[in-house]
């Protein structure tokens, strides 16, 4: 009987001590949450030529020529440097890239962007950006459109072009997948 209430206070003690390691600390919402696209953009097509990784801050009522400065480098997004995956070798708007994986930069302007494929993943930001490690840059052209977009945002089209768009600002980058 005295071992039968030793063992179950022993128990119990060890319970009670576990609850707090199996407990976890979950952070809130990321307030620029973690987003991808990915060509072919339909779901029922598993093999991507294209995947996009990156972070979409939002508006909140600032302008956006604040979030994205005319003639400094951008990440393309928040938080880490956005990142695009070739899965096959690609034409990137005239430039031939190798299938890899790169962090992918702009140098916003009011009637064209610079688009910037750079060999060095898995950076913050641009903080730590050295255009020496630059793959390819191309410049394209600026539009506006009559829907604007409160969050930062990636797509492609049926063509494999990529398209960026944040306000009614968008930026049409022709991919040609080989």
């Amino acid at each position: 009987m005295k071992n039968r209430i030793i063992t179950t206070l022993l128990l119990a003690f060890t319970m009670f001590l576990s609850q707090g390691i199996n407990a976890q600390e979950f952070s809130d919402l990321d307030k620029s949450p973690m987003d991808a696209a990915a060509y072919p953009t339909s779901h029922k097509e598993s093999s991507k030529s294209i995947k996009v990784i990156y972070s979409r801050p939002q508006l909140k009522g600032r302008p956006l020529s604040k979030l994205t400065p005319e003639g400094k480098v951008w990440r393309t997004g928040a938080n880490e440097a956005t990142e695009v995956t070739f899965y096959k070798d690609v034409n990137f708007a005239g430039k031939a890239i190798k299938a890899g994986t790169y962090s992918f930069f702009t140098i916003p302007g009011e009637k064209q962007w610079t688009i910037i494929l750079n060999s060095d993943t898995n950076v913050w930001g641009a903080y730590s950006y050295d255009e020496s490690k630059d793959v390819a840059r191309v410049t394209v052209p600026v539009s506006k459109d009559n829907k604007a977009l409160e969050a930062f945002s990636i797509t492609f089209d049926k063509d494999a072009t990529m398209y960026l768009g944040w306000d009614t600002l968008r930026v049409a980058i022709p991919i040609e997948v080989k």
